[in-house]
């Protein structure tokens, strides 16, 4: 790779890169706000000791180590005296941080949103970076499923102001998935091995999670064929989300397919499973709520209840959800998040409740652009007018015309030089400003400015105390 560009797995953002980024990011900031969200920011640099542990042994890989320097570089500690600080890897862990130490001064329920870069030593994908920005909003203080259909509804708010038509939330429950785990007969020191499975169904399908687990020493034939079994059930059932169910030749299965919806035909298949599982029907039960509690909000019908559904981190302790595309790119997740009850009591003594959404900003940015669902405004450019530059004895007046142009409420710049009128013409017409206003030594001495409508290329000239009105108003012109 050459020297001049970044990274590998970091972008550089050129203007129309960062108009489009500020334009989703102001309306996630305004649906998160309208929800009753606060604002959050943390530092970019945690303390290792802080992260490490908390997202699974293939998170404690991809987490970016910083280097010590100077006296505090000591080799012959091993690891221990290499890093003691780390680049964050996540939103989530930053906030129960905070909660634990600002606990006295935030309300009993506090309600987060935070958008901020993170990092993580990933291999680059499609819509994947190393750098990059999550759009975070969390809910602390209650074990109520309110909290859960509310963070639901905001995250389909912000797709929908987006533009985004077929999309679906994915929905399970770590309770439902350890329920599945001990019916299975899987011992409990290979539950997390097991989910981390599991959770590449998308990637490699039935087969490939089967000869995972089957790859994994301590899990008994019986209990592959258990999860064979039943992926073979879930991947015949939900090959396409919310379509009409396929046959598998199990009359049992078809009889629950042709009299329930997809929703209720996952959870009834789950409960079958679960019949002797106390754990597992209690999630189950808690994933039936959160479904009813959100057939009021803007999530009504983009709920599918997903019995493979496990997202890798550690953290989480009750129902789990992502969202997916269903208009054939299933497979690129725009976020997901989840409870995660227990986090927080890492960090002080008190357990508190916690449940959190992330939206993944850049895949939002890959697919609005693939698609074309930004704005056409977007393409403007920064600066509505420009004001030429006659010489360089006129240049303080120009420079003073700008001024009273931009205290009008309107964008522009100058020129940075004096030179030919067609040259500047040239530049404006390069970086999409609306209006040019030729300022010359006549113009100065009438006390008018001429403007260049650069879209029709109409001019007019007019008084200098008439301009504004003119460039605000260019239909009666």
């Amino acid at each position: 790779m050459s020297k001049t560009q970044p990274a590998r797995g970091m972008r550089d953002f050129l203007p129309t890169d960062v108009r489009k980024r500020d334009h989703v990011i102001g309306v996630i900031k305004e649906v998160y706000e309208s929800y009753g969200f606060e604002p959050l920011e943390t530092p970019s640099v945690e303390n290792l000791e802080t992260l490490m542990g908390k997202y699974g042994e293939e998170g404690n890989q991809l987490i970016f180590k910083i280097l010590k320097r100077g006296e505090k570089l000591d080799i012959s500690k091993g690891e221990a005296g290499l890093s003691d600080l780390a680049l964050r890897y996540d939103l989530t862990v930053p906030l129960a941080r905070v909660v634990a130490n600002y606990r006295n001064e935030l309300p009993k329920f506090f309600k987060r949103y935070q958008i901020q870069p993170v990092w993580r030593a990933d291999r680059p994908a499609r819509g994947r970076y190393r750098e990059f920005y999550q759009c975070d909003v969390d809910a602390i203080g209650s074990s109520s499923m309110i909290v859960e259909a509310e963070l639901i509804s905001a995250i389909c708010n912000v797709l929908t102001r987006l533009g985004f038509k077929k999309f679906s939330v994915l929905l399970n429950h770590r309770n439902v998935l350890f329920g599945l785990l001990e019916v299975a007969n899987i011992p409990q020191e290979l539950h997390t091995a097991a989910l981390v499975a599991l959770d590449k169904f998308d990637k490699i399908k039935a087969e490939g999670v089967v000869r995972e687990l089957a790859q994994i020493e301590g899990i008994s034939s019986d209990s592959v064929k258990f999860f064979e079994s039943f992926l073979s059930m879930i991947s015949e059932s939900f090959h396409a989300i919310g379509e009409p169910f396929s046959g598998t030749g199990d009359s049992e299965l078809d009889r629950i397919r042709g009299q329930h919806s997809l929703n209720e035909a996952s959870v009834e298949v789950l409960r079958k499973l679960l019949a002797d599982n106390e754990r597992g029907l209690a999630g189950l039960n808690e994933l039936e709520t959160i479904v009813e509690l959100t057939q009021t909000t803007t999530a009504n019908g983009r709920l599918n209840v997903f019995p493979y559904l496990a997202r890798g981190l550690s953290y989480y302790t009750g129902a789990i959800m992502e969202i997916g595309l269903d208009d054939g790119d299933f497979t690129l997740s725009l976020g997901g998040g989840g409870r995660y009850d227990g986090l927080i009591g890492m960090f002080g003594k008190e357990q508190i409740p916690a449940c959190g959404f992330s939206l993944g900003l850049e895949r939002i940015l890959v697919v609005m652009e693939e698609r074309g669902m930004f704005p056409e405004s977007l393409n403007d450019s920064s600066a509505d007018v420009m004001v030429t530059v006659w010489s360089d004895e006129t240049a303080a007046e120009s420079i003073k015309l700008a001024a009273e142009i931009r205290d009008a409420g309107l964008r522009a710049l100058v020129y940075p030089e004096a030179d030919k009128l067609g040259k500047q013409f040239k530049y404006a017409g390069q970086i999409g400003v609306k209006f040019v206003c030729v300022l010359g030594e006549s113009e100065i001495a009438e006390g008018n400015v001429t403007i260049k409508n650069m879209e029709t290329g109409e001019q007019e000239t007019v008084g200098r105390n008439k301009l504004t009105s003119k460039l605000k108003n260019p239909s009666k012109w």
